[in-house]
């Protein structure tokens, strides 16, 4: 067998994720190599069957389960961790569907929420999560759905939140909001199940050890001040992150449930869990 080609995000929560496994202090049996990307660049990966065990959002998963099972370890799920739709002033919501939006790629779980609250809303411009703050700025769009670090800095740039996707989906389910997950190729079931045991002891090896992960992190942070790297972490690496469990599994099957329902996704399965 060749190496399994290893992919997952840039972002703190990845990067503090999979350190132990990055810097071999955890080692497949397997060969591998690693690539890392923004998110959506990881999703356009795994739609061109590039990469065998990725970082996805749900969205994009949803899309590709006849390819992919999710591991119970490295997904980002909890609650008060979703998207939030900003603008530089706020206005009604009424008016949202005539607003040009910004968001962070057409797969992320990002899209999808917001899809799911104003489905009306059609003039959307995917740019990249660290640039919507300042497309918003410029007027290039009327408001912007952000992720990751940026939740910490829009306040900063005199953004204002209009919505917290992440609450209207804990409101109207009762469940954490799934974002973000690891999938391995169906066909690599075997060497997904010992990855996800590698998986699960890395992240408690930085919760461990948090000082030591830091400067692997800080390589590729988009934002490197250290209140906002750990906060960005805090925010998305949890319990759900070392396993998913009943809880974190529901939210998911309903979250897929919905997208296909709503008609955003074609197609549902059963079989989606490792």
């Amino acid at each position: 067998m060749n190496k399994l080609k290893l992919a997952y995000s840039t972002c703190p929560n990845d990067t503090f994720m999979f350190y132990g496994i990055a810097v071999g202090i955890f080692k497949p049996s397997f060969g591998f190599d690693i690539v890392l990307k923004d998110i959506e660049e990881l999703n356009k990966l795994a739609f061109e069957g590039e990469t065998d065990i990725t970082k996805l959002s749900f969205f994009a998963y949803f899309k590709l389960a006849d390819r992919y099972k999710i591991l119970n370890s490295g997904a980002a799920l909890g609650r008060g961790c979703g998207p939030l739709l900003i603008a530089k002033e706020e206005f009604d919501l009424k008016d949202l569907k005539n607003k040009k939006i910004a968001i962070p790629g057409e797969n992320t779980t990002a899209n999808l929420l917001f899809s799911i609250f104003c489905p009306e809303c059609k003039n959307k411009k995917e740019v990249l999560f660290s640039e919507i703050e300042n497309e918003i700025l410029k007027g290039n769009v009327d408001a912007g759905v952000i992720i990751h670090e940026t939740r910490f800095t829009y306040k900063l740039k005199g953004l204002k939140k209009l919505v917290d996707l992440g609450k209207f989906w804990e409101r109207e389910t009762g469940n954490p909001i799934p974002l973000g997950l690891i999938a391995v190729k169906r066909e690599y079931e075997n060497e997904g199940k010992e990855f996800d045991a590698l998986l699960k002891k890395s992240i408690e090896y930085s919760f461990k050890h948090p000082d030591e992960a830091m400067p692997y992190i800080k390589k590729y942070a988009q934002e490197i001040d250290d209140n906002v790297i750990n906060s960005h972490i805090q925010l998305y690496v949890n319990q759900f992150s070392i396993d998913l469990g009943e809880e974190g599994k529901k939210a998911i099957v309903d979250l897929y449930k919905k997208a296909f329902e709503a008609g955003l996704i074609k197609d549902y399965r059963e079989d989606i869990f490792l």
